[in-house]
């Protein structure tokens, strides 16, 4: 009962923090939100015993993606006046999308394959368990040719990211390294004989 209490806890803090993210004035806040949310996400991962799932979540997202996110939007002039001029014309779309997605969830969790009588809490594996020595066991074993797949999309898309937004314009100057570590002493400086000339 301990373990539902505190799931039902961070449910709730979940969902309010979601709302949040969405409703919120300001942009600052509503970054502030969804850290909070992951980190309740997180807290949930640790009670389905999924601890470098939980700690991945808090480094990547919270550590590295939404200190960055809020430092743009602190940086940014965002003008909140003109933000919120077609909220109410998008939001009767916006409500037809959340019901749907409200409708899609309760009935997979609702159905025979993914209710909480078809999927019951995971057992105790016991003390010597590591789960990130689990995880990159499956990782690197049954799911190698995917998890290589996967890494080679990505830099494929790295590569491809950097490739369109790489411009060269004709009218930048540039420096060669290798020709300025060549240069000789003689070609530094260059001396100039003019004649001279007798003031009046």
């Amino acid at each position: 009962m301990f373990e539902y209490a505190v799931f039902w806890f961070f449910a709730a803090i979940l969902v309010i923090a979601a709302l949040c993210v969405v409703t919120a004035r300001n942009p600052v806040h509503s970054a502030l939100f969804l850290v909070l949310a992951f980190f309740t996400a997180a807290a949930l991962w640790m009670l389905l015993r999924a601890e470098f799932l939980a700690i991945t979540l808090v480094l990547v997202y919270v550590g590295a993606v939404m200190v960055l996110f809020l430092f743009v939007v602190m940086m940014l002039d965002i003008n909140l006046d003109r933000l919120r001029e077609g909220f109410w014309s998008y939001l009767p779309l916006g409500a037809t999308i959340a019901v749907l997605m409200i409708v899609e969830m309760a009935l997979v969790l609702g159905g025979k394959y993914f209710g909480l009588q078809a999927l019951p809490s995971p057992a105790d594996p016991g003390p010597g368990y590591s789960n990130t020595k689990e995880l990159g066991r499956l990782l690197y074993t049954d799911y190698a040719y995917p998890f290589e797949l996967a890494a080679v999309l990505l830099l494929v898309a790295i590569i491809v990211a950097i490739a369109l937004t790489l411009r060269k314009r004709k009218d930048t100057k540039y420096q060669d390294p290798a020709k300025q570590s060549a240069v000789k002493r003689g070609e530094r400086v260059r001396l100039v004989s003019m004649p001279a000339e007798k003031k009046d």
